[in-house]
């Protein structure tokens, strides 16, 4: 369910990963499939599996990370501002950053 997890070295928050490597070719599927990910990541968040699977996470600040292969279009952008304000309401943070495509990281 989890593309990826872990502890942030400086800040100590714990990140979860969602490595987004789909073109925006069919910009309605893809903005449908990113938002099934991340109202996953977001039920794991809230059911409480996220100190099940990962109980050093207790007590630490969540962030989620979306890593996307090409660069975001406008809607894409426009619903994850609209996400990050669901996020905040269960105490997690959201970020995303776009890489061109064979870029290195």
């Amino acid at each position: 369910m989890v593309d990826a997890v872990g502890t942030e070295t400086v800040s100590g928050s714990v990140v979860l990963s969602i490595l987004d490597s789909w073109d925006w070719t069919d910009e309605r599927d893809h903005l449908l499939a990113l938002q099934s990910k991340l109202n996953a990541y977001f039920g794991f968040v809230e059911s409480g599996q996220m100190y099940e699977a990962y109980p050093a996470a207790q007590g630490k600040s969540l962030r989620i990370d979306i890593i996307s292969r090409y660069p975001l279009p406008t809607a894409a952008v426009q619903f994850l501002t609209d996400a990050k304000v669901v996020a905040e309401g269960l105490d997690v943070s959201l970020r995303w950053n776009a890489f061109p495509a064979g870029a290195a990281a």
